[in-house]
């Protein structure tokens, strides 16, 4: 039986760097990418800026009080979805089995292949293949289990390569911060340090019954994460991972306008369901079938989004293409493939902060009393 071997692929900064690979200008310079009104919140930054206390998902304004030289871009989530798939293909070409876990995020099971190569000299030339083939920068890191190799890889960063030899795990992560552990957000850590709990080293001591106590289930995780302990597996990643929803009606139906509320409401639906999931979807498909049973499909490919508002306009515009016959409408259906983890990248180019706790509030009432408990007027 071979040791695991998990490596843990992160493109530095994506956002900023493709920007800076299409403008070397750029280079070096503070640099905001986001929404540019007002009210506007900041989807990714440079690591210039980020010495001025900048971070994502702040609002845009705060961010420029904080660094008032920044250059401040829109964003195109189109191209970064192009460079995502693109890095994509290459680790398919060459991995045995990988996880693509968000649109900058990879792992990669490479268990077995130290008998052939040496998993870290196989890693290290995939790294530069990437970065070869895509001219953008990436960092990795290589360790038994998932956990170990994302904290590596973020140590390491930007552009630095991380192993993490087999029983120094524990001792790896020991004296960092618990904020460094995956899954520990910021309330998650206040309430730690309020517990006097700021090091890893620290939340290993503390007894599992208290952590549970205090945390819940999610207890028993967070000391099984503080010494090292993953056994998840990477999940195969593939495109036609999907979800769907279908309409048949009572009646065949000539009402557009009655359609297209319906095409909305699904809408609703399935993005909910993404960010529950924390998931995005890059490929949306509409289906229609006629009154004489016919039926037809169209498909596009679309910047990664699990945002309501721009996946509707993809699908009407689908609709609007694919609706060509004048005939009787039986059934409409949707579907949402090519889904990768991520929803927090949530078109943050497009959403003012108003936007995205509006949001925020519809996906707590559907998570409290139901998918059905809110919809927009238009489409009931």
């Amino acid at each position: 039986m071979f040791d695991r071997a998990i490596v843990h692929m992160d493109l530095d900064s994506f956002f900023v760097s493709v920007e800076r690979l299409r403008n070397t200008s750029l280079e070096g310079k503070p640099l905001l990418i986001g929404g540019i009104s007002s009210r506007g919140v900041v989807a990714s930054c440079s690591y210039e800026a980020r010495r001025f206390g900048v971070h994502s998902a702040m609002p845009m304004k705060t961010a420029l009080r904080l660094c008032p030289q920044a250059i401040v871009m829109r964003g195109d989530m189109d191209e970064y979805s192009k460079y995502s798939r693109l890095i994509t293909d290459v680790i398919r070409e060459e991995a045995p089995v990988f996880e693509k876990s968000s649109i900058d995020e990879f792992y990669l099971d490479i268990s077995g292949m130290d008998r052939y190569f040496g998993c870290f000299k196989w890693t290290k030339e995939l790294r530069q293949k990437i970065i070869r083939e895509s001219g953008l920068p990436i960092s990795f890191g290589l360790s038994v289990n998932k956990l170990v190799s994302k904290i590596g890889a973020g140590e390491v960063k930007p552009n630095g390569e991380s192993q993490v030899a087999k029983g120094a795990e524990r001792e790896f992560i020991a004296p960092l911060s618990t904020r460094k552990i995956p899954g520990i957000g910021k309330e998650t850590y206040k309430k730690l340090s309020f517990m006097g709990v700021r090091q890893v080293r620290t939340l290993r001591e503390v007894p599992v019954r208290l952590l549970e106590r205090e945390f819940g289930k999610h207890g028993r995780q967070l000391w099984s994460k503080a010494n090292a302990i993953d056994p998840s597996e990477v999940i195969p990643y593939t495109e036609q991972k999907s979800i769907s929803k279908e309409r048949t009606f009572s009646d065949d139906t000539l009402d557009i306008q009655f359609v297209r509320h319906k095409i909305m409401s699904m809408v609703d639906d399935l993005a909910f369901e993404l960010r529950q999931k924390n998931q995005m979807t890059g490929v949306v498909t509409i289906k229609i079938r006629y009154a004489d049973f016919n039926t037809y499909t169209r498909q596009k490919k679309i910047p990664y989004t699990a945002n309501n508002k721009v996946l509707v306009d993809h699908l009407l515009e689908l609709f609007k293409k694919l609706y060509q016959r004048r005939q009787l409408i039986r059934l409409i259906g949707v579907k949402f493939g090519g889904l990768v983890h991520g929803s927090d990248q949530l078109s943050l180019f497009d959403d003012t902060m108003r936007d995205i706790q509006l949001l925020e509030q519809m996906d707590h009432i559907r998570e409290r009393f139901g998918t059905g408990a809110i919809h927009r007027a238009s489409s009931l």
